[in-house]
């Protein structure tokens, strides 16, 4: 199956800015639309953004303007590029393929606290 390995999480404080990245195991990368999630505790889990093979772009409402996802098909990567952060960010970031094609990994945790 298709595997994530999310990485770039932190603390940072409010108005800072972090870089998240998503290492995807399989040779046909380039045909997936994948998309990131996250999850605080005692929440659901959210669509944050999300990038097709075409390179096209969507967000959830709470990060435009704030948050750019990209991808680098030779690497086998996804960005999420979240600036202006707040502490409402709070939560474990997922990426995943849309549809759901493979395993969900562990994530990476990103805190903002002053």
């Amino acid at each position: 199956q298709v595997q994530f390995v999310e990485s770039g999480g932190g603390l940072v404080q409010p108005g800072g800015s972090l870089r998240l990245s998503c290492i995807v195991s399989t040779s046909i990368f380039s045909i997936y639309t994948i998309n990131w999630y996250r999850q605080a505790p005692g929440k659901q889990r959210e669509l944050v953004a999300g990038i097709t093979s075409g390179q096209k772009t969507k967000y959830g409402d709470s990060v435009k303007g704030r948050f750019t996802i990209s991808r680098d098909n030779a690497k086998n990567t996804v960005y999420l590029q979240m600036n202006s952060l707040k502490p409402e960010d709070t939560a474990v970031y997922y990426c995943m393929t849309d549809p759901t094609f493979g395993s969900w990994g562990q994530g990476t945790q990103v805190t903002i606290s002053s």
